[in-house]
C-alpha cells in the first residue's frame, strides 16, 4: 500500500471523530505523518538502556540524551512531543528501550515504576564506619568515596570543630537513585536528621548536645520505656555533678565493640570516657533514632541514678536510686553472666 493512501486513511478515521477534540486529532494526524516519514520509531522498543535525567534538566536536554542513547530517532521530533505534552520529569535513572516511538518513551519515562531506586536501611545506634560500610554495600560506590565525603561536616551545614560526622546521619531506609554520589547519599541522611530534629524544636545551638546524649541512650538501652528511664538516670547525674559513668562511651573512646569494659579502658584519657570526664562525651557515640532523640528531650519522672541490665537475652533492666541498690542489681547480672558464658548479643 503507499504511503498516499496510508495517509488519506489515517486522516478520514482521525476527523470522523469529530470537532470537540480538534487540537488531539492534529497532534495525532502529525504524530502519524511523522511516524510514516521516518522520524519517529514505531513499537516498544527492542534492548534495555538506562536514562539519567538530572535535576534541572530541560525538555531540551532531555530529548538530546533520549536520541544520544538510541531511545528514539530525531531530535527535532522528540523535542516537539516533548513540548506538545509538557511533562513534569522527575530526576532519576529510568529502565527504558532503544528504538521506542518517543511517546511510548515518554510514557515509561513519566511512569513511576520506570524508575530505577536502591533501598538501603541504616540502623539505629551503629556507628560512622559501620554506616558508610553498609552504604557503600547497598550502592555499590567505593568506600573511599564515603570516608572522603564524610570528612568535612561544613559542607552540609554543619558547625566545624566536630569529631566526627557520628550522630549526624539519621539511621532509616532511603531511596537512592543510581546515580547519586557518595556525598549526595550523606547530605541525603544529614538533611532528614536536620529534619527529625526540627520537628523536635531542636535549635541548632543544642542540636550537638541533644545528639550526644540521644546516642548514648541509644546504646544503652533496648526496651522502649527504658529508653526515657536511661535519660532521666543520666540526667539526674548531670543535674548532681555526678559522672555518667557509661560503659557505652568507654568502650567507643577505646575502639571497643561491645559495652563491656576493662578497668584500663575505664581509665584511660580520651574524650569519650565519661568515668574519667565529667559531663557529656565531646560528641556522638552513634546514630540515634527518633525514639532515642525523643527520649533526650522528654526523660520520665524519677529520682534514679543507676541502672544495670539483669538480663542481656530479654533487655531486662533495674533502675536504682542509691548505690547499694545498684550493688545488688549488678549481682544479678554477674550471676546471669555465669548461666550464660560467652555471650556476646
Amino acid at each position: 500500500m503507499r504511503k498516499g493512501r496510508i495517509v488519506a486513511i489515517i486522516l478520514v478515521g482521525l476527523l470522523v471523530v469529530g470537532g470537540g477534540s480538534a487540537y488531539l486529532m492534529r497532534s495525532q494526524i502529525r504524530a502519524a505523518l511523522d511516524t510514516i516519514s521516518g522520524v519517529d520509531y514505531q513499537g516498544s522498543g527492542t534492548e534495555s538502556v538506562t536514562l539519567v535525567i538530572h535535576s534541572g534538566d530541560t525538555g531540551e536536554a532531555v530529548a538530546r540524551e533520549m536520541v544520544k542513547l538510541g531511545v528514539t530517532k530525531d531530535f527535532t521530533f522528540t523535542y516537539k512531543r516533548i513540548i506538545a505534552r509538557n511533562p513534569n520529569f522527575v530526576p532519576g535513572t529510568f529502565n527504558i528501550k532503544k528504538e521506542m516511538s518517543a511517546d511510548k518513551a515518554l510514557d515509561l519515562i513519566l511512569d513511576p515504576a520506570s524508575k530505577v531506586i536502591v533501598r538501603v536501611t541504616v540502623k539505629e545506634g551503629l556507628r560512622i564506619g559501620t554506616v558508610l560500610k553498609v552504604l557503600s554495600e547497598a550502592t555499590g560506590i567505593p568506600r573511599a568515596n564515603f570516608d572522603q565525603a564524610v570528612q568535612d561536616p561544613t559542607k552540609y551545614g554543619l558547625p566545624s570543630g566536630l569529631p566526627n560526622m557520628d550522630g549526624y546521619l539519621f539511621p532509616a531506609t532511603y531511596e537512592i537513585d543510581p546515580g547519586s554520589s557518595a556525598e549526595d547519599v550523606v547530605r541525603q541522611m544529614v538533611n532528614r536528621m536536620s529534619a527529625e530534629l526540627k520537628k523536635f524544636g531542636v535549635s541548632d545551638a543544642k542540636r550537638h548536645e541533644v545528639l550526644t546524649l540521644a546516642s548514648i541512650i541509644q546504646k544503652e538501652a533496648r526496651l522502649t520505656p527504658d529508653f526515657y528511664k536511661v535519660s532521666r538516670v543520666f540526667l539526674n547525674r548531670l543535674d548532681q555533678g555526678m559522672h555518667l559513668q557509661s560503659d557505652a562511651t568507654v568502650s567507643y573512646g577505646s575502639g571497643g565493640t561491645t559495652v563491656t569494659t576493662t578497668d584500663a579502658e575505664r581509665a584511660d584519657g580520651n574524650g569519650y570516657n565519661t568515668y574519667v570526664h565529667a559531663g557529656l562525651p565531646i560528641g556522638p557515640i552513634g546514630a540515634p533514632g527518633a525514639t532515642a532523640i525523643d527520649a533526650a528531650l522528654h526523660p520520665a519522672d524519677g529520682k534514679w541514678l543507676f541502672f544495670c541490665a539483669i538480663n542481656l537475652k530479654t533487655g531486662e533492666t533495674v533502675f536504682s536510686n542509691t548505690l547499694a541498690e545498684h550493688g545488688r542489681a549488678v549481682k544479678k547480672w554477674q550471676q546471669w553472666m555465669r548461666e550464660n558464658p560467652g555471650w556476646n548479643g
